[in-house]
Parts: structure tokens; C-alpha cells; sequence
């Protein structure tokens, strides 16, 4: 029974790979097949109607709450110029000298970063970051990657991650975000290198194909003009509450949404604002809601009994258990985070994720390292990722040359990453 449901894997990546069906709903119709397969019945306990549709479809409900109120916040960010001024001030320091530009616009995304993720923060940070880096002569998928491996650097302060991670493998926040801060020198590092390496090794190239976005931007921020200085800090507020004071993840994005708007905006248009961004937020989060709803039931049904015993011989007889040999296989195997793969954490990856706990195959420790650290590639390499597609076409180059100057920067991330998980969970 093993291998069908190894089997029914197999096709449901086949199916997400050549786009016959959208990721989530792929992830619910495996669900299901694999909850039959496993033996459960219709109804009653462990059941497919019950047990996986029922009980996993909001089992992340604190994660697509989190999401949330992250893509409200990136609104507010948005809406308020908040994220606009600080790409302004970055080029505006950084001058005609290409390194420092990019640098600062890398450190934006990274800022953007730990609040939305996705497309959503690469726009906030490309809109005007892609056009003044290209501008001053970096080269266009040099442009792209700098946004996407900014991106990369604020994630592991994310805080919807760190309530996925925590929800999805059952650990405290706390240790979620204790391997995080373990994680964030490697994608800094990684991030940092990209830019001189890249920069450099490019050199300089003046051109600009895409129609300017410089009209509009002026136009948006003559009417907006610069955000205060003070409401400048608004992403850092929620950083600060929860990583700082270990305030709870959902209380500190709220704390950042009331910041961004009583920094920003007069009495009387608050109640206008807010709702205008809280349903632009609803907007943005949609696509991810329904990715973790699916994501859910998928979790649901490979940690049904009949799934666990049928699975656990044969995940057993091909994971590494000496520490060097964990590192070895699983950096060979990142290729497989790409292109939605089995690896992918947002796809089938979380329920090879959740068989390699319930089988006691790894400690979920351990495969919060794994997760998190293939996470770090998906994020910034893989073509069909939102925020890769959007930075490479709107730098005027294909996902496909950004997936292969950055992969060999978060291949090393990911590394880092599996070294810290060996050294410290195996």
C-alpha cells in the first residue's frame, strides 16, 4: 500500500508540474486519494469526510489569520508610502554608486520581507527599487535577484512563517524561531554576496527596456508625499513585540497595522483607510488561504494511521541517519523544492514533512530544518513562484535566468541550514 500511495505522489506533482490542476487543489485531491488508500472509511473517526476534509481544513487557521493581517499590513505599507519612501531615501543616499543602491534596496526587501512575503513584497520593494538599481548600471536579472534575496533575508523573521511552521510540525513558536535566528546569518551572508559578486562581475550596464514607472511614481508621491520619518518604522514594530519581547505573533502584526495607521493618517480617515486596506489585504492573502486550507487536509490524511504504518518502512529504508550523510542527500536534493517539487514545503513537501514526524522518522525539530532551510530556496529560485515570475518580467528578463544566478547563493543558504539542523537535532 506503500508504494500506491508513493505512486499517487508521484502523479500529483506530474499534475501541479504540467498545470493540469492548481496547487491546492491538487493537494486536496491527493488527500483524498491517499486517505482512501491508506484504508480510512467515508465517515467516523479517522475518516476522509471527517478526519481530513473536516478537521484539516482549518488546522491552520492561525496561519491564514497571521497571512492576513502581514498582506493587510503590506496594504497599509503600500497605500500610506510608507515602503515607497524608504526605497526613495535608500537611492537617494546610494547616489550614482551602483553597489550602494543595490545594497539598500536590498535591505528594504529584507524590511518588506518580514512582514508579507510572496509577490505582494516584491512589489512594494521592485516598484521603484528595479527601476533605480538598472538606472544606475546593475544589470537587469542582477536587479530581480536583489529583490528576491532581500525578500529571502527579512524571512526567517517573517512572522506567518513562523505561525506556519509552528502550526504545521506542531512545535512552540519559540523553537520555530529559534532555528529561524539560526538560519538568518546564512540567507544575510548569501544575500549580502549576491549583490558585490554579481555587481561586479557584470559590470556596469546603462539600459532600461521596460516602459518607466517614473510618472507614476511621481504622480503617487506628489499626492502622498514622503511618510513621516517615525512611521518609517512601522515593519520593524512587529519584529520588535515578537521577537524582541515575545509577544504573540498575531497581537504584534495587529500592534504594526494600528502603528502604520495612527503614524500616517488623520482621525477623520482612518475608518476609510482601514477598511479600504483590510479588504485590499483580503485580496492579497486569498491565494495563500486556500493554499494552507489544502495544505491542511493534505496533513490530515498523510497522518492517518493506515498512511503512517504504510509509509514508515519505505521513508525509513531511504533516510540518511548519520549526520554527515543527512547534510550530504539533502543539499543534493534541493533541486526537488523547485518547479512545485516534492520538496516544496507549500506543496507536497509538507506532507512528506508531516510523514517524516508521525513515522518518527526525524524529530520535528529536525524537519522544521529541512522545511525551513528548502523554504529559503523555493522563496528566491523557483521560476514558478509569484514573487520570482513578477520581479523577472518586471526587470525584463525570465524567471528562468534569476533562478540560475541566485540558485547557487541559496543552495549554499540551504546548506548552512542542514548543517545547523545536523549539528544541533540529529
Amino acid at each position: 500500500m506503500g508504494i500506491v500511495i508513493l505512486i499517487v505522489m508521484a502523479a500529483g506533482v506530474a499534475a501541479m508540474l504540467a498545470r493540469k490542476l492548481p496547487t491546492a487543489f491538487a493537494l486536496v485531491v491527493l488527500a483524498v486519494v491517499i486517505a482512501f488508500a491508506a484504508g480510512a472509511p467515508l465517515t467516523g473517526k479517522e475518516s476522509v469526510l471527517d478526519t481530513v476534509l473536516h478537521e484539516g481544513a482549518p488546522a491552520l487557521a492561525a496561519t491564514m489569520i497571521a497571512v492576513l493581517l502581514g498582506s493587510w499590513l503590506g496594504k497599509l505599507l503600500d497605500e500610506t508610502g510608507i515602503a515607497g519612501t524608504l526605497v526613495r531615501k535608500i537611492v537617494e543616499f546610494g547616489g550614482d554608486r551602483p553597489t550602494v543602491v543595490a545594497l539598500g534596496v536590498l535591505a528594504v526587501s529584507a524590511l518588506v520581507g518580514t512582514v508579507t512575503g510572496s509577490a505582494p513584497a516584491a512589489m512594494l520593494a521592485g516598484i521603484i527599487g528595479i527601476p533605480a538599481m538598472i538606472a544606475v548600471g546593475i544589470p537587469k536579472v542582477t536587479a530581480a535577484g536583489t529583490i528576491l534575496m532581500g525578500i529571502a533575508v527579512g524571512v526567517p523573521f517573517e512572522l506567518p512563517i513562523w505561525q506556519f511552521f509552528s502550526t504545521a510540525l506542531e512545535l512552540p513558536v519559540p523553537t520555530v524561531r529559534g532555528f529561524m535566528v539560526k538560519l538568518f546569518p546564512f540567507a544575510l551572508i548569501a544575500a549580502v554576496a549576491f549583490v558585490l559578486v554579481e555587481s561586479r562581475r557584470r559590470g556596469v550596464e546603462h539600459a532600461w527596456s521596460l516602459k518607466s514607472p517614473t510618472a507614476r511614481t511621481r504622480s503617487r508621491r506628489e499626492h502622498l508625499g514622503d511618510a513621516p520619518w517615525y512611521a518609517l518604522l512601522t515593519p520593524v514594530v512587529p519584529l520588535v513585540l515578537a521577537l524582541g519581547l515575545e509577544v504573540a505573533i498575531i497581537p504584534s502584526l495587529l500592534a504594526g497595522v494600528f502603528y502604520a495607521l495612527v503614524t500616517t493618517t488623520r482621525p477623520g480617515e482612518m475608518n476609510k483607510r482601514l477598511l479600504r486596506t483590510l479588504y485590499g489585504g483580503f485580496e492579497i492573502a486569498a491565494p495563500p488561504i486556500a493554499l494552507f486550507i489544502a495544505i491542511g487536509i493534505l496533513l490530515a490524511a498523510v497522518k492517518l494511521p493506515g498512511a503512517v504504518e504504510a509509509l514508515e518502512p519505505l521513508v525509513k529504508a531511504v533516510s540518511p541517519q548519520n549526520a554527515v550523510l543527512f547534510v550530504i542527500v539533502f543539499t543534493l536534493l534541493v533541486p526537488l523544492c523547485l518547479y512545485r517539487g516534492p520538496l516544496n514545503v507549500f506543496g507536497l513537501g509538507a506532507g512528506i514533512a508531516g510523514v517524516l514526524i508521525a513515522a518518527g522518522i526525524y524529530p520535528a525539530t529536525a524537519v522544521l530544518g529541512l522545511a525551513t532551510s528548502y523554504n529559503q530556496v523555493f522563496g528566491v529560485a523557483d521560476p514558478t513562484s509569484t514573487q520570482t515570475v513578477w520581479s523577472a518580467q518586471y526587470s525584463g528578463v525570465t524567471p528562468q535566468q534569476v533562478m540560475l544566478r541566485t540558485l547557487p547563493y541559496v543552495w549554499a543558504v540551504a546548506l548552512g541550514g542542514f548543517c545547523v539542523t545536523a549539528a544541533t537535532y540529529l
